[in-house]
């Protein structure tokens, strides 16, 4: 014997029977699904290259207060902290501060860290690097006895030039360590050196083969930057030249 429901669906399958309907299909039961419980999201893994953390704590973000820093040790502490320019901070994974004998006659001073540079944490490292490591011995000195910094301390995003305001904040830093050192000369390596140094706008084209006077007695010779040199190969005798011109001025400083 049919159930009363049984009927009731025979009676409707009959129906729709005579009115033309072959098929039908009725949906299937549904089924209890148990409630889905979810996982807290995890942080994306760490990709190799990815921008370090900017500094916290003591960071600085306003222009610091150099006047009473006496020494390079306190000098470099207070650079690996800068916040001032926003971008650099955000992806540098080193503040490149320089290297080199604390009490050196020579100084040169660059432009900028490169990648490689901003990896080690040491200035001129690079292809280019090792290209100013043979103008140093050429002139018979090691980087040792030299001091090598640049104009900022923090890689520019894929390489760019330093941007004016850029320069603006870093430059305290770069006269700092120049004041502490006391070289007797600074060798400015391409434009943006030379025209920092000298506060110029005169291209590298005008500035190099010729002293120019930086202040407290300090002579500053301009020439191309190495990374320039690798690509104009051509250009190398005039930075030799430059380069006798700052041996024969050390040998009268002996």
């Amino acid at each position: 014997m049919r159930t009363p429901e049984e009927r009731e669906r025979h009676l409707i399958l009959t129906a729709l029977h005579q009115d033309g309907v072959e098929e039908i299909f009725l949906p299937a039961p549904k089924r209890s699904q148990k409630p889905r419980t979810s996982k807290p999201l995890e942080p994306p893994p760490q990709t190799q290259g990815a921008s370090r953390p900017v500094a916290k704590g003591n960071a600085v973000s306003t222009p610091a207060d150099l006047a009473g820093v006496k020494n390079l040790e306190a000098l470099q502490a207070l650079a690996s902290q800068c916040l001032l320019c926003g971008e650099l901070a955000a992806q540098r994974r080193s503040v490149v501060f320089g290297s080199g004998s604390p009490s050196a006659k020579l100084m040169f001073v660059g432009e900028a860290p490169g990648h490689e540079e901003d990896l080690q944490g040491m200035p001129f490292v690079g292809e280019a690097g090792g290209l100013l490591t043979k103008i140093i011995s050429a002139i018979g000195l090691t980087r040792e006895q030299v001091f090598i910094a640049n104009t900022l301390k923090c890689r520019p995003p894929m390489n760019r030039q330093p941007r004016p305001e850029e320069i603006a904040n870093c430059s305290p830093y770069l006269m700092k360590q120049i004041e502490i050192i006391r070289p007797r000369i600074i060798c400015a390596l391409g434009a943006f050196a030379s025209q920092t140094l000298l506060q110029t706008t005169e291209p590298i084209s005008k500035l190099r083969g010729r002293w120019m006077d930086f202040r407290d007695g300090i002579k500053v010779m301009c020439t191309f930057h190495p990374a320039y040199l690798l690509r104009n190969p051509s250009e190398k005798r005039k930075v030799w030249e430059d380069m006798q011109r700052i041996q024969k001025e050390l040998e009268g400083l002996a």
